[in-house]
C-alpha cells in the first residue's frame, strides 16, 4: 500500500510500505477514509534528523473496518470508524478515568514498539479496536465531504480544542482568552462557546483564520503580540483573563498566556510544548496563584459527547479544513500549512 514518510526535515514522500494486516485478536484492519495533516506534525517536519529509512508519520483519521480479530466484540467489517490519536485498552485505571492518553496498554501512532503505523495512509492495523475505535451508526465510505470533515476533527483537534476549555474550568458566563488562530485554537473557541462562555477573545493576526473564529463565537480579536498584546487584551478583561487556552506550543506562546491571565486564574495548555524549561516561579505563576493545566488530549473521552451535535448539523468543526489534497500530494499539503496558505489540510487516500 502506499503510505506517507518523512525522511528528514522538509522530506516528505509517499512510499510502498508492506499492507497491514491482524496480528493480534484485539486488532482490527482500518482502510483509510480520510486522514489529515495536523500542526502538531510540522514540528517533526521542521526538524527531524535525516534518515535513510524514514518513518510513518499522521495521526488523525477516519475509515472503514475491513478486518477485526478474533475478541474484538464491539466493531464488524464494514464499520465507519473514528480513531483517536491514541491507542487505548479500554479498561486500565486511566481509560477508566477517561485519560486515554496516559493508558498503560497503548500508545500512539507511529509507535514502533507497539507497531503502528501512521494515518496518512490508504490502511492502518489498530491495536487494541475495542477500546480505541468508536464506530458511527449511519455513517458509511460515501457520505459527504462536510460531515466527513467534521466527523475527522473528533480524532484530534475538535477533542483537543474541548479538552482546554474543559480543562480551563469554561462554564456559563466565562471569561475566556484563546491564543493561537490554529485549528486547535479556533475549535477551542468553538468549545468555550459551546460551554456557555460570555466573552471570548482570540488572539491571532489572520484574518481569515479570525474571522471563522468569530463565527465559532469569539467576541473580541487581538492581533498583537508581545507586550501589546498583553496590554490590549488585559484592557479588553479588565485588567487580565480568568481563563487562558494556550493552543499553539510555542514559548513566546505560553508567555502570552502568563502575561494575560489574571491573579487566581488558570492557563490550560494544549499545545504540544515545543521548549523545555518555561516561567512557573514566585513572579508568573507561584505568586498570583495561578493554575496551570492541560496536556495531551483524551479525545476518546470525548468522542460519544461531541458526536451527536457533529451528526445532526449542530456544529460544523470541520470548517477549520480549508484544503484538500490526495494521498500522492501530501507533500503540497504540508508545505501549505508551513507557508500558512492553508489552515488544515484534509488528505484523501
Amino acid at each position: 500500500m502506499r503510505a506517507t514518510y518523512l525522511f528528514g526535515a522538509g522530506d516528505i514522500r509517499v512510499i510502498d510500505v508492506p499492507d497491514p494486516m491482524v496480528q493480534l485478536p484485539t486488532d482490527a484492519l482500518v482502510r483509510v477514509v480520510r486522514a489529515c495533516v495536523c500542526g502538531s506534525d510540522l514540528h517533526p517536519y521542521h526538524s527531524r534528523p535525516a534518515s535513510e529509512n524514514g518513518a510513518s508519520i499522521g495521526h488523525e483519521f477516519v475509515g472503514v473496518v475491513e478486518e477485526v480479530g478474533a475478541e474484538v466484540t464491539t466493531l464488524s467489517a464494514g464499520d465507519f470508524v473514528i480513531a483517536p490519536f491514541a491507542v487505548s485498552c479500554g479498561w486500565c485505571e486511566f481509560c477508566r478515568a477517561g485519560l486515554q492518553t496516559s493508558c498503560v496498554n497503548g500508545g500512539f501512532w507511529n509507535d514502533r514498539k507497539l507497531g503502528t503505523g501512521g494515518g496518512q495512509a490508504e490502511a492502518v492495523r489498530v491495536p487494541l479496536a475495542d477500546g480505541t475505535l468508536v464506530a458511527v451508526p449511519g455513517v458509511d465510505a460515501g457520505t459527504d465531504e462536510t460531515r466527513l470533515a467534521s466527523l475527522l476533527t473528533l480524532s484530534d483537534v475538535y477533542g483537543t480544542g474541548w479538552h482546554a476549555a474543559l480543562r480551563g474550568g469554561v462554564g456559563a458566563g466565562s471569561t475566556v482568552t484563546v491564543i493561537g488562530d490554529g485549528a486547535v485554537g479556533l475549535l477551542a473557541v468553538l468549545s468555550a462557546a459551546r460551554l456557555g462562555a460570555e466573552r471570548i477573545v482570540l488572539m491571532g493576526r489572520h484574518h481569515v483564520r479570525t474571522d471563522l473564529g468569530r463565527e465559532f463565537g469569539a467576541t473580541d480579536v487581538v492581533a498583537e503580540r508581545g507586550e501589546e498584546g498583553i496590554a490590549a487584551v488585559r484592557e479588553l478583561t479588565d485588567g487580565g483573563s480568568p481563563i487562558v487556552l494556550e493552543a499553539v506550543g510555542h514559548l513566546p506562546a505560553y508567555e502570552q498566556a502568563v502575561g494575560v491571565v489574571r491573579p487566581g486564574g488558570v492557563i490550560s495548555r494544549v499545545g504540544v510544548p515545543q521548549y523545555a524549561d518555561a516561567p512557573v516561579g514566585f513572579g508568573s505563576l507561584f505568586g498570583p496563584n495561578i493554575t496551570l493545566t492541560g496536556g495531551p488530549a483524551p479525545a476518546r473521552a470525548y468522542i460519544e459527547r461531541l458526536l451527536p451535535d457533529v451528526l445532526d448539523g449542530t456544529v460544523n468543526p470541520g470548517r477549520v479544513f480549508d484544503a484538500v489534497a490526495d494521498l500522492e500530494d501530501v507533500a503540497k499539503a504540508y508545505a501549505a500549512m508551513d507557508e500558512r496558505s492553508a489552515l488544515k489540510v484534509m488528505i484523501r487516500p
